[in-house]
């Protein structure tokens, strides 16, 4: 009997797939993925919880006296890479859990002033270095002391000079300005559209955002807006970017507004900003001086920063840390008030970046203790008389994985 013509290699062909199989494979392959980055994303919401206020709840924009909390008002925020956190807003306006008073005699009272870093924004407040500050200045100078914080997100410099009496009503004996890359940014209130979709659940906020894409017929931006608020996105930050190297490379990639002045040579977007800033700060400056109060600033920086300094000194070649922190330095000696230089501080410590959340940027917990002895350290070293110390600080601090 003859071979058969089916065990011929020559004659033999490879078996095309089914049409349906081109259709159904790449849909099982995108339900693969689906599944996998759902399962992800409902395990990350569980590890990352989070809450659907925030502290900015609390808070209004009057255009005669700027942003100011409501009076009297408390709410509730957790951010997935912070705790539980309460915020207390007094009948000024401001975030102490007590009432302006008139000053007791032995008091030596500091007014602080600034945006959200000052405000303690994102952090409990028996955390921030709003609360922990007089207690280490106390400490370390053998006075009572307390602390009044004035300080209030969007609160911009303009603002700020404008509503200088708010500072000086409280009668302070110091003033101390915490500036950060934010207030030279020169960001007010925001003034984006509401979000439609807060009050939806994940499945009819999903339902919104394929919708939306399907109109615009682009479906890559709501992916990448789905991985940036979504948990996972979170989750995958915080472990990128614990390492300082991959932060700096990531941040660097910002758009020019937001990392621009870090740069050696800078815009003119930046030149300017600096001039409105030291516009501003002369005005207030001058406020203080007026009634004789002494006026002290100092900087602190964003994670980038800290970052930065803390690879050995390295950073990419058109690049330098300090040049703002030089500059801010610059401006405020130049109209005779005190600035305090916390920046190189950050190197006496270990991974100092991990005083910031990965992915919300404000300092966390650890990151107010970091500040508040960096604070204590420079606030006592002589340059103030009222707050010279009497005790050694002991500046050791180990961060909280």
């Amino acid at each position: 009997m003859p071979p058969s013509n089916a065990n011929d290699s020559g004659n033999m062909k490879e078996s095309k797939l089914p049409r349906r199989d081109w259709i159904l494979l790449p849909l099982l392959s995108l339900l693969t993925i689906c599944l996998i980055a759902g399962s992800t994303e409902l395990i990350a919401r569980k590890v990352l919880k989070t809450s659907n206020t925030l502290g900015e709840d609390c808070m209004f924009n009057d255009p005669a006296i700027g942003p100011r909390g409501i009076p009297n008002c408390k709410c509730w925020e957790k951010i997935p890479e912070g705790e539980l956190t309460e915020y207390s807003f007094n009948s000024s306006g401001f975030r102490n859990d007590f009432d302006f008073q008139p000053k007791s005699p032995g008091i030596l009272r500091i007014v602080m002033m600034g945006t959200s870093a000052a405000a303690g924004f994102r952090v409990p407040e028996e955390k921030t270095f709003a609360r922990l500050l007089p207690a280490e200045l106390s400490q370390r100078t053998g006075r009572k002391i307390e602390l009044y914080n004035e300080g209030m997100p969007f609160r911009s410099p303009h603002v700020i000079s404008l509503e200088f009496k708010d500072v000086l009503a409280v009668n302070p004996d110091i003033i101390l300005w915490i500036l950060t890359p934010t207030d030279i940014e020169g960001t007010g209130w925001p003034k984006s559209a509401p979000d439609e979709t807060k009050s939806l659940g994940l499945f009819d906020k999903t339902w919104y955002h394929v919708r939306e894409s399907l109109a615009t017929k682009s479906l890559g931006p709501y992916i990448a807006k789905v991985f940036n608020r979504g948990r996972t996105g979170v989750l995958l930050s915080d472990m990128l970017y614990e390492s300082p190297s991959q932060y700096v490379k990531s941040s660097l990639t910002k758009a020019d507004s937001e990392a621009g002045f870090l740069k050696i040579e800078q815009s003119p977007e930046w030149q300017k900003r600096l001039e409105d800033f030291a516009i501003n700060a002369a005005n207030i400056e001058k406020q203080a001086q007026d009634a004789g109060i002494p006026i002290v600033v100092a900087f602190v920086p964003d994670r980038t920063q800290v970052a930065m300094i803390t690879i050995t000194g390295y950073w990419p070649k058109g690049y330098d840390p300090y040049k703002l922190d030089n500059e801010l330095a610059a401006i405020i000696r130049s109209h005779g008030g005190i600035y305090i230089d916390i920046l190189s501080d950050f190197r006496t410590i270990p991974n100092p970046h991990l005083g910031y959340f990965g992915v919300d940027v404000h300092p966390n917990a650890y990151g107010h203790a970091m500040i508040s002895k960096f604070l204590t350290r420079r606030l006592t070293d002589g340059a103030i008389p009222a707050l010279q110390a009497t005790v050694q600080l002991d500046a050791g601090l180990e961060p909280n994985k």
